[in-house]
Formats: C-alpha cells, sequence, structure tokens
C-alpha cells in the first residue's frame, strides 16, 4: 500500500466517495458488504475525509452498498453460466469488486483515465486475469486492448450520470459496434434525482462544482427507443432490496427516495442489429 498523499479533482476526485462509504461498512459490527481491501485502502491514502464523513447524506452512504451488493449478485449470477467470462469495470476508480467475486477463472479489465489508473496501481494490484486498461472509453480503439470472449458483462457504476445524454448514446453505441452482445448493470438518476444528488452528494461533501451530475432519465426504458439493439432485463430502484436492513427512520428516507426514483440500477442487454 502506498503512504502517499493522493491528488485528483474534479469528477475523478468522486471515486473516494463509495471506497470510502465501503470502509465504513466494513468497519461496523454485523456489515451487509465485507469488502476488508476498500477499508485498507482508505487507511493508508493520506486525504482528509473529514468533510465527506461530517457531511455526506446516510442515504448517499446506503445507495454506495446497495449499488455495490446488486452488481456483485448481477455479476455473480451471469459468472455462475460462463465461469470464464470477462467483466469490464468502466470507470474502475478504486472499485474493488473483482475481490469480492473472483470465482478463479474469470478474465476482468478495469477501465479508466490515465491519471486514475495511476492511483489505482498505488493500492490495487494486476494479475495474470486482471488488467488495467489507462484510457477513455471514448477512445475508437479502446477494445483492442481487452481479451477476447463470447460472454461479456460490463459493470458502469457511478458514470453515466456525469455524461451529458448525447454521450450516454455514443458510449452505448461504441460497446454496440465494438462488442457486438453484451450485458451491461449500472445505476442512473431521474431527472430529479440528479438535482438532489448535486446538493445532498457533491456541494454537501465538498467536492468541486465541476463533478456535478448531468444525465438523468425518469423512464430507463425509453433506452430501447435508441435503435442500438438495447433491452432492459431488469430495473430496480436503488433500496428495493435493502430497506428492511435499516432502522424504521432509515427506511422512511430510503421509501421516499425510490418512490421518487432518485437512484435506480439496471441490467440491459446490447446486441448486434
Amino acid at each position: 500500500m502506498s503512504d502517499e498523499s493522493i491528488k485528483l479533482v474534479g469528477v475523478q476526485e468522486t471515486l473516494l466517495m463509495p471506497l470510502w462509504g465501503r470502509a465504513i461498512e466494513y468497519s461496523k459490527k454485523k456489515p451487509i458488504l465485507i469488502d476488508k481491501i476498500a477499508y485498507d485502502i482508505i487507511n493508508s491514502i493520506k486525504y482528509d475525509f473529514s468533510t465527506i464523513e461530517k457531511k455526506v447524506n446516510k442515504l448517499s452512504l446506503a445507495s454506495w452498498i446497495a449499488r455495490s451488493i446488486y452488481f456483485d449478485d448481477q455479476i455473480k449470477s451471469f459468472i455462475a453460466k460462463c465461469p470464464d467470462a470477462l467483466i469490464l469495470n468502466i470507470g474502475c476508480g478504486l472499485d474493488t469488486t473483482y475481490e469480492r467475486i473472483d470465482n478463479g477463472k474469470i478474465k476482468w479489465v478495469d477501465i479508466d483515465f490515465p491519471e486514475v489508473i495511476d492511483v489505482r496501481r498505488k493500492y490495487i494490484k494486476e494479475s495474470q486475469r486482471r488488467k488495467f486498461l489507462a484510457k477513455s472509453i471514448f477512445d475508437i480503439d479502446w477494445n483492442i486492448d481487452i481479451p477476447k470472449s463470447d460472454h461479456i458483462m460490463i459493470m458502469i457504476a457511478g458514470v453515466v450520470y456525469y455524461f451529458e445524454e448525447n454521450e450516454v448514446k455514443r458510449l452505448f453505441t461504441i460497446i454496440q459496434q465494438q462488442l457486438k452482445n453484451v450485458e451491461i448493470v449500472f445505476d442512473y438518476s431521474s431527472i430529479r434525482g440528479v438535482k438532489i444528488a448535486n446538493k445532498k452528494v457533491i456541494d454537501d461533501g465538498g467536492m468541486d462544482k465541476s463533478a456535478h451530475l448531468a444525465w438523468g432519465i425518469d423512464d430507463i426504458y425509453q433506452l430501447e427507443t435508441w435503435n442500438l439493439g438495447i433491452r432492459i432485463l431488469e430495473n430496480c430502484e436503488m433500496f428495493s432490496e435493502h430497506r428492511k436492513r435499516y432502522s424504521f427512520y432509515k427506511r422512511i428516507g430510503m421509501a421516499i427516495s425510490d418512490k421518487l426514483k432518485i437512484m435506480s440500477l439496471v441490467h440491459m442487454e446490447i446486441s448486434s442489429k
């Protein structure tokens, strides 16, 4: 583990927030997500987390855990059917999903900007089956650097709402053209959710305003009209499976969040035309 101070700005600085959230969950007496790697990284990074700790809404903290559990479950289900599948983690930041779900056979590629991958390499190691790709997903040739596979799942955690809608379409177009048939899991916000997240998470968490969310969508099934071979397999509210694990007052906040569709999770497929 590195003991150097971490230097990220804007959107890239937000990668610390879910990492911190997973570390906080691990430190509880009865965590619902076990992520010791996140805990170890947080305790080795020279970064002042006091603003995040004081101001980040507890609902945001719970959402990072709920998202991780959903992604873990979806990927585990996928690799149960295809044990040697390829998993692409787009906008990986300091994500540690691989450590939680690895079956000893999958191939895995973590993709992010070069400056983020530089930070990642200080705390997380590559291996024979797990590689880092220091590129923008919008680079037209990024696919030549990933292993070939007939079974591909892509996870995109905490990323798409930083794009404008035309960029989201461009991302899915690139995936459809280069990878043909894939399954994708990602999280997204409603239009109202974007406004709330910018106030309650980014601003209150002490992040730079350049990290503000941009894209929200109220009806995720609109993606099926984009002529990209998209089919929504599952769509669910962020806390639908986890409200029962929390106190009464937290369940109220989660129920309201889900009712307003502030944050949601989706599993879809993109197939060749």
